[in-house]
Formats: C-alpha cells, sequence, structure tokens
C-alpha cells in the first residue's frame, strides 16, 4: 500500500467517524446511562426497601450516597443494619424518574429526565472526547483494516470470509488497545450529573485516584468487543458484495451514483444490527467498570453479577437505543468512508494523469 493510499484510508476513517458521532451523540449520552448500574433498580423493589426500612426504624437521613449508583443506591448506614438489604433509596426528589412508577422508564423517560434536569447540553456530554478520540480510532482501524487486508488477501483465499474476520479483528485490537483511554473518560462524563465538570478536571481525579492502569479499566470487555467488529465487517463485505453482483445482473437496474451509495447504507445498517444485537452484553459490562467507585473488579465477574442481580435484560439494558443510534450512525459513517475514499482516489488520479502528460 503507497503512502498516498494508507492516508486516504486514514483520512477518510476519520471523516467518517467524526459524522456519525455528532450526528448520534444525544442517543450515545442516553444509552451509556441506561447501562449504568444507577438504572437497574425496579421501582416495585424500591417501595418495599422504603417500607422494609421503615418498618426497621431507619431514617432517610442516615442513608449515605454512594457514587457507584449515583441516582438513587445508597448503603445503608449503622442503624439500618437490621434491614435484609445493603441498599436503601433516599427520597423521591433524587430519583430520575417519579417514584410511583412501578418500573424503570426507558430511552424517552431519560431523554426527557436530562433535559429537564441537566439542560440540552447534556445531550452532548463527552462529545469532546469523543471527537478527539472517534477520529484517531476509526482512522487507525480502517487503516489497519485495509492494510491487514491486503497482507491477508497475499495469504489466504483473496477476498474470503476468513480474510475479513483477521482483519476486522487485527484493526479492532489495535483501535482499542490505543484509544481506551480516551473512551473511558468519554463514558465518565456521560455518566457524571455535575455540568461543571470538564474533561481534563476528570482525566486528573482519574489519574490521582487510580494512576495510569485507571484509563484501561473496561479494556478487557473491548478486546470480547472485537467480535461485534469481526461480524459486523465479514457481514458488511459479504453484502456490499452480494448487493453490487445484483445490480450487475440486473440489466434494467442502475449502477453508480447514488445507488452505490445506498448499498453502502444498508450493508452497513444490516451488518451493524445483527453485530450488535449478538454482542452487545460487553458493552454493558464495560460501562459498569468504567463506572466511578465501582463495585465490578473483572469482566466475567460483572457479567456474572449483572446477569444474578438483573436477568438477561440486564445485559442488554439500552441496547434499542444502541440499535437506533448505531444504525444511523454505521450507515453515515461506512458511507461518509466510501465516498472519501472515492473522492480521494479520484483526486490522486486526477492529479497523476496531469503529471504524466
Amino acid at each position: 500500500m503507497s503512502n498516498a493510499d494508507t492516508f486516504i484510508h486514514l483520512f477518510a476513517g476519520g471523516v467518517g467517524g467524526t459524522v456519525g458521532a455528532i450526528v448520534t451523540c444525544p442517543l450515545e449520552v442516553i444509552k451509556t446511562r441506561l447501562q449504568s448500574s444507577s438504572s437497574e433498580i425496579h421501582y416495585s423493589a424500591v417501595r418495599s426497601l422504603r417500607t422494609a426500612s421503615s418498618n426497621a426504624g431507619c431514617n432517610a437521613n442516615h442513608m449515605y450516597f454512594t457514587p457507584e449508583m449515583n441516582w438513587n443506591v445508597y448503603y445503608h448506614h449503622q442503624q439500618c443494619s437490621s434491614v435484609n438489604s445493603r441498599l436503601a433509596v433516599f427520597p423521591e426528589a433524587v430519583l430520575p424518574w417519579p417514584a410511583s412508577s412501578a418500573q424503570p422508564k426507558g430511552a424517552l423517560s431519560c431523554f426527557r429526565h436530562l433535559i429537564d434536569q441537566e439542560g440540552c447540553r447534556a445531550l452532548f456530554k463527552g462529545l469532546g472526547p469523543n471527537l478527539i478520540g472517534v477520529a484517531p480510532t476509526r482512522a487507525l482501524y480502517f487503516c489497519t483494516y485495509s492494510t491487514a487486508k491486503r497482507k491477508f488477501n497475499q495469504i489466504l483465499t483473496p477476498d474470503s470470509h476468513m480474510v475479513h474476520m483477521f482483519s476486522a479483528g487485527s484493526a479492532g485490537f489495535v483501535s482499542c488497545t490505543l484509544t481506551n483511554p480516551i473512551w473511558f473518560v468519554k463514558t465518565r462524563l456521560q455518566l457524571n450529573r455535575n455540568q461543571n465538570v470538564t474533561a481534563w478536571q476528570c482525566i486528573s481525579n482519574i489519574y490521582r485516584s487510580q494512576g495510569i492502569v485507571g484509563f484501561y479499566r473496561g479494556i478487557t470487555a473491548s478486546y470480547f468487543g472485537i467480535s461485534e467488529t469481526i461480524i459486523k465487517f465479514v457481514l458488511y463485505e459479504y453484502l456490499k458484495a452480494t448487493l453490487q453482483q445484483w445490480r450487475e445482473s440486473q440489466t434494467d437496474c442502475p449502477l453508480g451514483g447514488n445507488y452505490q451509495a445506498m448499498d453502502y447504507m444498508i450493508a452497513g445498517a444490516i451488518s451493524k444490527t445483527v453485530a450488535c444485537g449478538v454482542s452487545y452484553p460487553h458493552e454493558v459490562v464495560r460501562t459498569r467498570l468504567r463506572e466511578e467507585n465501582s463495585r465490578y473488579r473483572g469482566f466475567f465477574q460483572t457479567l456474572h453479577t449483572v446477569f444474578r442481580e438483573e436477568g438477561h435484560r440486564g445485559l442488554y439494558r439500552g441496547l434499542s437505543t444502541q440499535l437506533v443510534r448505531q444504525i444511523p450512525n454505521t450507515a453515515i459513517m461506512m458511507t461518509t468512508y466510501e465516498a472519501t475514499v472515492y473522492l480521494l482516489n479520484s483526486l490522486v488520479n486526477d492529479k497523476r494523469y496531469v503529471a504524466s502528460e
């Protein structure tokens, strides 16, 4: 791969990721809030805990706030030791939704709560680190993917599923390892309900309390998430090739232009939906590991704890929001990437043609 080709894939990947991140940032914030442990309490259990606390003579003023569940969950103080639970809930004023609700609400109520309590700016929390991270992440990913694909095509059957699988796995590993600190800070900012906390303050707090290692919490879950990347790209390449072959076989079916862009969007949306549905639990685990003062310690421990306490629904919390976000995000990103590669290749080829004359 020439230096020009490498630059084209780096630049196109960065542009595609940036455009997708800006458009879908509000859904990213809502998804992260829903994935966090602060959304796990069912309000039928909330009322039971209040009754138990009252029967035990527990005063709400003795309930201490735990940042780990920084919306609605508190550890019992010594006066509450007779209550058969480690959790108690503070008065309704601090709850994300009315305590009269029988069940926790979903994405729409989370959206309304963000607007009412934190303002419209809250929908774009973490956008700074997101934009800082998405360009190098996507650039590294697409550059590694295209380079690995060229190498594996020389070893394995060209453009086979194995080539796409190993290429996507290599790209995912490189991008996860190098950019995990950026995504860690982004998640912390999105979970933080203090409007005055800046990215630099967040970075300083993490470094002071956990050191450099703290920025790599959740990276194991990210490595498990490479399976999503592999599924997505293998399926994307297959669907893209299938759609192109179908259009070529149809004599009355237009080729190129808007129709080719539509094929990229369809392939990107379908591949991401399937991949996300199969591997989504790693996203919940990663968010829990990145919470401040989290009681979660490792990938499998977190996976087991969430399943034991919340069931299979807990492992798929926020999935609908993730799909709503990822389908347009992936479609926009892949279409922008392919279009940028096409435009830059055309520009380079035109310059080479002029230079040769």
